[in-house]
């Protein structure tokens, strides 16, 4: 696993490590099942404080990219790829509440689009 950070990046630096982390997942360098460097270790060798690269493991794992086993380590998820299942998740609830508004799926998407700042809403694939 190969992680990098850069002070020139406005981004936070736990922010980097995990889109960085995520990334590696969906691209598959980092495999289901792998085991991640420990905290202290990636932190010393990135010279970051340890709270940094915490927060980046725990932000993974609230989002389902990667699971912590205790004293064994923190390793990659065998359940596919989080950010995919998260969207999904966002995209079910935003149309259960859509329908409870009353509103129909055109003004829907272009609600979506706009929150997305594109400037025309995506066609279905049917």
């Amino acid at each position: 696993m190969e992680l990098t950070v850069t002070t020139d990046d406005p981004t936070p630096t736990f922010e980097q490590l995990r889109r960085q982390v995520v990334q590696q997942v969906r691209t598959g360098t980092l495999a289901p099942g792998q085991r991640l460097p420990p905290v202290r270790r990636l932190a010393d060798d990135l010279g970051l404080a340890v709270n940094t690269v915490a927060r980046a493991y725990r932000e993974l794992e609230h989002d389902g990219v990667v699971e912590t086993r205790g004293r064994h380590g923190t390793f990659v998820a065998h359940t596919g790829d989080a950010a995919e299942r998260a969207a999904a998740e966002a995209a079910e609830e935003y149309a259960a509440r859509i329908q409870r508004l009353g509103l129909d799926p055109e003004q829907a998407l272009e609600f979506a689009a706009r929150a997305l700042r594109v400037t025309t809403p995506p066609r279905s694939r049917a």
